[in-house]
């Protein structure tokens, strides 16, 4: 092996070295709370995979995360930032829950299918408006996608409070929706159904497209470098709206695997950090499927390991978000040193007259 193959593999593996790094700056905070942190991350790794409930669990936090990653990491490779999937999982959440109350009716095999297209429809439909923005006025899609959470939150605050308000009108929340519509459990008695396979698909799907298609040269093509595709004659505005509907469509369709898996209704609020989540997820994992499922089963276990910590020790809840956020921290920046490793050895082998591809 020689030595570029070398700096290769240091360099693929920078990520794994910042998790460890993440999870040491979460250590030297437990130090300063005067708690050990070796105990306690023995602790949360122990409480992660005590039983088959809570690995299972692991399973079923990991599936919304993992797409609300796609939805950020699909369109990162177009050179889009969709920081809006926290609005499309909302969006999509009220799709699934509109099919499943108004047509509750309908036997699981119809009904089921009927609400994952709602909320992938209503996620797309949604991350669309964004990519029309950006075709057409050329706006930036990083405050559109943003600015559309609080306008998605808004719309949902209204649904849950009038039309969708449950029948006791007591509480800004649905119906919970009939067991016809729910996802069935994988393993009985436990919350790990079998939304996760789909959310597998959707990651198989999202590399699909990106790598064994023209579409998805095309999309690559454009994150690369606009004005080249440009000349080759792609249409990056038709791009800009392909890319965000499609993003948009994997963080709805989190939304039909939270209401009709987890939550069975909706709730105003019910889970507000996805979205952002899902940006960290999708950058640990270098917008690549692979590594999004990857990453989406690392926040699973630090989820469901941390939360069990914190409920039976004195370490503060807050230390599960601050673990998040040291690794997403030292992840961004070990790309930062990636850059500017590759450029410094390009430098170098151009001086030297060498091939720099």
């Amino acid at each position: 092996m020689n030595k570029r193959s070398d700096q290769s593999i240091w360099l693929a593996l920078t990520p794994l070295y910042s998790v460890i790094l993440g999870l040491a700056a979460s250590g030297l905070m437990m130090l300063l709370l005067k708690h050990n942190p070796i105990e306690a991350f023995a602790q949360l790794f122990g409480y992660a995979f005590r039983d088959i409930y809570n690995v299972a669990d692991i399973f079923a936090k990991a599936t919304p995360l993992i797409l609300t990653g796609l939805a950020f990491g699909f369109a990162f490779r177009a050179s889009l930032f969709n920081i809006g999937a926290q609005g499309q999982f909302y969006m999509g959440s009220i799709g699934a829950v509109v099919v499943a109350l108004k047509l509750g009716f309908l036997p699981p095999v119809l009904l089921l299918p009927l609400c994952l297209i709602a909320s992938v429809v209503m996620g797309a439909a949604w991350g669309a408006i964004v990519g029309m923005c950006k075709s057409r006025f050329n706006a930036n899609e990083f405050l559109i996608s943003m600015m559309s959470n609080y306008v998605a939150v808004a719309i949902m605050n209204f649904l849950v409070r009038v039309p969708l308000k449950e029948a006791k009108g007591e509480y800004p929340q649905t119906d919970v929706i009939s067991e016809a519509a729910w996802i069935q459990s994988l393993i009985p008695g436990t919350r790990f159904h079998w939304g996760f396979i789909l959310a597998l698909a959707a990651a198989l799907l999202a590399y699909v497209i990106l790598w064994r298609t023209s579409l998805g040269f095309k999309i690559r093509a454009v994150g690369m470098n606009r004005s080249a595709a440009r000349y080759a004659g792609i249409d990056e505005k038709k791009i800009f709206v392909i890319v965000f509907a499609i993003s948009a469509g994997f963080a709805g369709l989190a939304g039909f695997m939270e209401v009709n898996g987890i939550q069975h209704m909706v709730v105003q609020g019910f889970n507000p950090t996805l979205g952002p989540e899902g940006i960290g997820i999708a950058i640990l994992g270098n917008a690549h499927p692979l590594g999004i499922v990857l990453s989406g089963l690392l926040f699973g276990a630090l989820k469901v390991g941390g939360n069990l910590l914190t409920q039976t020790t004195t370490i503060p809840s807050s230390i599960i978000g601050i673990m998040e956020g040291f690794v997403m921290l030292f992840v961004v920046l070990s790309y930062f040193v990636q850059n500017k490793v590759i450029l410094a050895q390009r430098k170098r082998r151009l001086a030297k007259g060498e091939d720099v591809a």
